[in-house]
């Protein structure tokens, strides 16, 4: 008997070729990863039978191993709030390499105009500019950076959409620009001690609270906008999403302002949880970003993908992290790790794509 069914205008559906969404493939990946972490806490002689995620002292409050949990989550979430743009940018068919250096500028640029005057009764030692800059109203240093990482997506953006520059060459570029205005606006100095507002944005479990937040968003607007809809008819067929009446250059220019706030936002956050900028924040952000959404789903090669996806991706990095560190992994071994974990995202992304065409 035949697996297919007829549909509009005597077209075939073969049911065999229908998959579940990718999205459960990445959750899978997660519990299977986890249950990894368990079995090596029990079969590894140094660990003790110790348990990964769950409580095993004698407790009834909670099975789980909170402070573990808010550990995992803690290290994806600003890095998470980066990929939820970089996602974006590559289902358009780009990439974002300037992120993490953008983390640093921003940090270092809304952190010069969020700090105190007086520290323990002294004037700021960490000053950068003059009292005029002190004690702004919490919004004045977010707006700033804010609109410092527009101006770097705007670039970006244009560079790619209306003079056809290879995003990665783009980016690429910006990446350097981005790390060299984060050494030279404070000389290299590390600027300090923000007010109580600005420290608050990051302080807890609000960079959670900002990347789950802003996940929600834009799965919605992904989703169900003609935002979303433009971005992966762009990435799906460009030629095609002009030919329709999609102004492509505008929109990936859009696309890249977006990316880039957020992770100008995520710098924001970054340095008041730390409660300081230096120009050496974001190392390796942008890569850790671009492996959470291909590990989460996004296909390289544009058009296919989901918010999330990313957000599972973000799981999935920040699990094998927390693990690696649990089973006292060398850190020269967990980045080597971690880099074959990415080509591996790559090569199963190559693979799925294959067996789409």
């Amino acid at each position: 008997m035949s697996d297919t069914s007829h549909g509009t205008g005597g077209l075939t559906f073969d049911k065999t070729k229908r998959s579940w969404p990718s999205e459960l493939n990445v959750l899978l990946a997660l519990i299977i990863i986890i249950v990894i972490f368990e079995i090596l806490g029990q079969v590894l002689p140094y660990m003790n039978d110790q348990s990964f995620l769950f409580d095993t002292r004698d407790r009834f409050d909670s099975i789980f191993n909170e402070a573990r949990l808010k550990i995992i989550i803690l290290q994806v979430a600003i890095i998470g709030i980066i990929a939820l743009g970089v996602s974006q940018v590559i289902i358009t068919g780009g990439i974002d390499l300037s992120s993490g250096p953008l983390v640093a500028a921003t940090a270092m640029i809304a952190m010069s105009f969020g700090q105190t005057e007086l520290v323990n009764g002294f004037a700021n030692p960490k000053a950068l500019f003059g009292p005029w800059a002190m004690d702004l109203p919490v919004l004045v240093p977010i707006v700033i950076g804010l609109f410092f990482g527009a101006l770097i997506g705007a670039i970006n953006g244009t560079f790619v959409a209306y003079f056809k520059i290879p995003p990665f060459i783009a980016t690429l570029g910006m990446f350097l620009i981005c790390r060299g205005i984060a050494l030279w606006w404070s000389s290299g100095n590390p600027i300090s001690f923000p007010t109580a507002q600005f420290h608050a944005i990051g302080g807890g479990m609000m960079p959670v609270v900002w990347f789950l937040s802003l996940a929600v968003i834009f799965h919605l607007i992904m989703r169900y906008t003609v935002y979303g809809k433009h971005t992966y008819a762009i990435g799906s067929n460009e030629e095609a999403a002009r030919m329709s009446g999609i102004n492509v250059k505008r929109h990936k220019i859009m696309v890249y302002m977006i990316a880039a706030i957020l992770a100008a936002f995520a710098g924001i956050v970054l340095s008041a949880k730390a409660s300081t900028a230096q120009a050496g924040m974001g190392e390796f952000y942008e890569l850790f970003a671009i492996a959470m959404a291909v590990i989460g789903g996004i296909s390289l090669s544009g058009g296919r993908g989901s918010i999330i996806g990313t957000v599972l991706g973000a799981m999935v990095l920040g699990v094998i992290r927390s693990g690696f560190t649990y089973i006292k992994l060398d850190g020269s071994y967990q980045l080597m790790a971690m880099g074959g974990i990415i080509i591996a995202a790559v090569i199963l992304d190559q693979y799925r794509q294959r067996n789409k065409a």
